[in-house]
């Protein structure tokens, strides 16, 4: 596991515009611990990286890895979900907006959907109110789709798949928005509806 660096507490002090004084009397610290911690002629215990996250107003996930994640969707607008999947375990973690996830000790990348074609076309048919979708792709335990998923301004579907069934799904109709398909191969894939 990496721990918390001199140069990331400086860097996350700073974005806050906040002075080593400021930030060690947020966390109950001189401004010399603080310098310590900054110069790398110290580290912050163990106890105390909840108190120094929230000051810097991150998660202590975040703390750690110097890599903050923003979240832009302050409406949560469901339509400007964002996935996440564990290459290691393939847990799928669906946020309303950039987040922070880890999963299997790996801090999980932000996965860009990319147009749907060849052989990752998303067919979709409108049947009495409902959206019949299919693929014709590969389904076997090395490639496959994962998952299926309709995306609306209010409300996510997602229908989970598995190796040697048909990449198929049936949504019911609730109006405009996306449709994605995660390949574990290839990645992520949208089209709009």
């Amino acid at each position: 596991m990496q721990y918390v660096t001199g140069e990331t507490i400086k860097a996350l002090r700073e974005k806050k515009k906040l002075t080593q004084k400021e930030l060690g009397a947020l966390i109950c610290v001189s401004d010399k611990t603080i310098s310590k911690w900054e110069t790398g002629r110290g580290l912050p215990d163990i106890s105390i990286l909840t108190e120094l996250a929230a000051a810097l107003n991150i998660s202590v996930a975040e703390l750690l890895t110097g890599d903050c994640a923003v979240n832009k969707n302050r409406s949560s607008n469901m339509k400007k979900a964002v996935f996440y999947v564990c290459p290691i375990c393939g847990n799928i973690v669906q946020s309303v907006g950039t987040g922070a996830f880890s999963c299997c000790g790996i801090r999980l990348p932000e996965l860009e959907p990319e147009a749907a074609e060849g052989s990752h076309d998303i067919n979709v048919e409108l049947s009495d109110g409902a959206y019949y979708v299919t693929m014709n792709h590969d389904m076997e335990k090395s490639h496959y789709i994962s998952f299926l998923c309709y995306v609306t301004a209010d409300r996510t579907e997602m229908i989970k798949l598995y190796p040697e069934q048909n990449a198929a799904a049936r949504f019911q109709k609730r109006g405009h928005g996306y449709l994605y398909a995660y390949c574990n191969r290839h990645g992520l894939f949208r089209i709009s509806l």
